[in-house]
């Protein structure tokens, strides 16, 4: 459904683009919309493991780019039949609870055929609506934004369509948390409430609008110097994944898929490095790339890496914004900065606190964490109060250091000055002999 809005939406936009005489906006509304595309078809493929397949109709319905439409009528298919059909061979899945009291009970379930095949394609359009949302809709969003504040003009369809991107990255980026979720604590049966959804919307929500806009309002003065932001924001990202890879001195990873050969398998790592990267352009990928991994997908939760990351973007942005006002144009006349920049800077720590509150109150697996987020936040005021004590007893030390060789310096100087009576007495006596 996000693919064929998509497209719905920018072919609508770029006939007005070309109605207009827009080239350039027209070439790259149509650009952002068909690249994820494509990337869609490739990864629906391959998830089904269609390549080893003898299936030409089902290749040609991707190359035609109806290979989601396709996908979705067999789902209906097999969802349909699965009530019907009593299958001979079923799988036993093992899955614990979530702690009670200290105790975990392990769960037995069988998993038919049918079962089995909805999970993979369930699989695979969440992972296709991530790319969609990133590839495809958040560049989308941006350029939409960037065209509406250099004409000082919002049109009905443009506006649905932003509207639409920004819902649709909020997604993938849900989908990204509930995926690192699932993938971390794979052993355990996990179920996400209603208001654990509500207050990860609110937090994309917050992140991804005030980012985007961030990028927009420093595009939209310094274009030439954006190159450069993006560049070192998608290289850091893109060539994290596989320094780490380099310094950990691991073998190739060779069990993606037994049908791939080296080149196809680094082409497959490639560009899941360059998703990785789109995500965290936007926001906080939540799943973490580790190629080394056979999963290749880290489960460790590392808190230290998302402080990191938050505290790099907010002073990123915090930048941007500041470069925006010192060289924002007339465009800008009737727009308030200063206030601009606070709702937006205050918009990004809603952001940070609504993933705060998410992990503390509704994260479905806060119970097996070793340390919550207040009590992390205890032990952080902790040091930094014990930091500062002992700051201040060095300081006090130091003080009465420099007091007492003060103290020592007056010494002789007071006896030099108590002789002084006794030599003028000496003096005078010999005069009078």
């Amino acid at each position: 459904p996000n693919i064929l809005w998509s497209v719905a939406c920018s072919v609508f936009v770029t006939v007005t683009y070309r109605s207009g005489g827009d080239g350039m906006w027209q070439a790259l509304t149509l650009l952002f919309s068909l690249l994820p595309c494509a990337l869609v078809q490739l990864t629906l493929l391959f998830v089904h493991r269609d390549f080893s397949r003898d299936r030409p109709l089902v290749l040609l319905l991707h190359l035609l780019q109806l290979g989601p439409l396709f996908r979705c009528f067999e789902v209906f298919c097999i969802y349909c039949q699965s009530g019907h059909v009593e299958e001979p061979y079923v799988s036993i899945t093992k899955k614990r609870q979530m702690p009670k009291n200290g105790f975990s009970e392990e769960v037995e379930k069988e998993v038919g055929q049918a079962e089995g095949k909805l999970f993979t394609h369930r699989s695979a359009f969440s992972r296709a609506s991530v790319i969609q949302a990133f590839l495809g809709s958040a560049p989308q969003l941006t350029l939409q934004l960037y065209i509406s504040t250099l004409q000082q003009d919002v049109t009905v369809g443009r506006c649905l369509f932003m509207v639409l991107s920004l819902l649709s990255i909020v997604y993938g980026a849900l989908r990204c948390n509930i995926l690192a979720i699932k993938i971390k604590y794979d052993e355990y049966d996990v179920k996400v409430k209603p208001l654990a959804y509500v207050c990860i919307f609110l937090w994309r929500s917050f992140e991804i609008a005030t980012r985007v806009i961030v990028l927009v309002l420093f595009t939209s003065v310094l274009k030439a110097w954006v190159v450069m932001v993006v560049l070192i924001n998608f290289f850091s990202f893109f060539l994290y994944p596989w320094i780490l890879f380099w310094c950990s001195g691991s073998p190739f990873p060779e069990n993606i898929e037994k049908a791939l050969s080296r080149v196809g398998t680094t082409i497959v790592l490639c560009f899941l490095t360059l998703l990785y990267a789109g995500i965290n352009m936007f926001c906080w990928s939540a799943v973490q790339l580790k190629i080394n991994n056979p999963d290749l997908i880290s489960k460790s939760q590392n808190w230290y890496r998302l402080l990191v990351y938050y505290m790099l973007r907010f002073i990123e942005n915090a930048f941007l914004l500041l470069m925006w006002y010192l060289y924002k144009t007339d465009i800008y006349m009737y727009v308030c900065a200063p206030l601009l920049i606070l709702q937006l800077l205050i918009g990004y720590c809603t952001a940070i606190l609504f993933m705060l509150v998410f992990y503390q109150f509704f994260h479905p697996c806060k119970k097996l964490f070793s340390s919550s987020v207040s009590e992390g936040f205890q032990e952080w005021l902790k040091c930094v109060c014990c930091d500062c004590r002992q700051q201040k007893s060095h300081e006090s030390a130091g003080k009465t250091d420099l007091r007492s060789s003060e103290d020592r310096d007056e010494t002789p100087s007071s006896s030099k000055i108590s002789s002084l009576p006794s030599q003028i007495l000496n003096t005078d006596e010999l005069c009078s002999a």
